[in-house]
């Protein structure tokens, strides 16, 4: 697959994971944990590609993964891929959460595929709800300075209010399953049962 040179990848593990009562990222669904999987995954399709953690998060920083540590200027997951811009503000983000279990090579390939790189955004969404599921897109460079602008205007930090309102390009999984978010315990366990089936 033909690289993009300005397209780095972003896996989002910085989220406390206080539903899950564990860390959702080290969490194995297949050979690793899925913040490692998700990492080599999106490598495949990213010249350049990391891990978004908290400061806090020692067992991601001496993973040996490359990792952008959050600079907490935001609430929420923006915070994360804001802070990614910051470090490399010419650069276009695929990110991907470490609470999508069901995301695997295809689902990626799908993305970078349909990436229209005119619009703000190029994002994933559900056949069911049709929102648009920011945490699985890819955000262009002047899409990440429009977020930030509108969260200094509104005070809002929400990615999903922003983009619904903006001009982004939306696509669908083969299987709206793709885009199930592993938020609880029980999440985890169905997740597992249907991958090992």
């Amino acid at each position: 697959m033909h690289l993009t040179d300005n397209l780095y990848g972003l896996v989002l593990a910085g989220g406390k994971s206080s539903r899950m009562g564990q860390d959702k990222s080290e969490l194995q669904y297949y050979r690793t944990n899925h913040r490692t999987y998700l990492y080599h995954t999106i490598r495949e399709f990213c010249p350049r590609t990391f891990v978004s953690c908290r400061g806090d998060q020692t067992h991601i920083t001496k993973s040996g993964l490359d990792v952008i540590t959050d600079n907490a200027l935001y609430k929420g997951p923006l915070n994360g891929i804001l802070s990614a811009h910051h470090v490399y503000p010419e650069a276009s983000w695929l990110v991907v959460a470490v609470d999508l279990p069901h995301v695997h090579e295809d689902t990626i390939k799908k993305l970078v595929e349909n990436r229209d790189p005119n619009k703000l955004a190029t994002v994933y969404a559900t056949r069911e709800s049709e929102m648009p599921e920011p945490l699985i897109a890819i955000w262009e460079q002047k899409g990440l300075k429009a977020a930030e602008k509108f969260i200094r205007e509104t005070g809002k930090s929400c990615p999903r209010k922003f983009l619904m309102n903006e001009d982004i390009k939306q696509i669908f999984p083969e299987n709206d399953l793709e885009l199930f978010n592993a938020n609880y315990p029980e999440d985890y366990k169905l997740a597992k049962s249907r991958i090992s089936h």
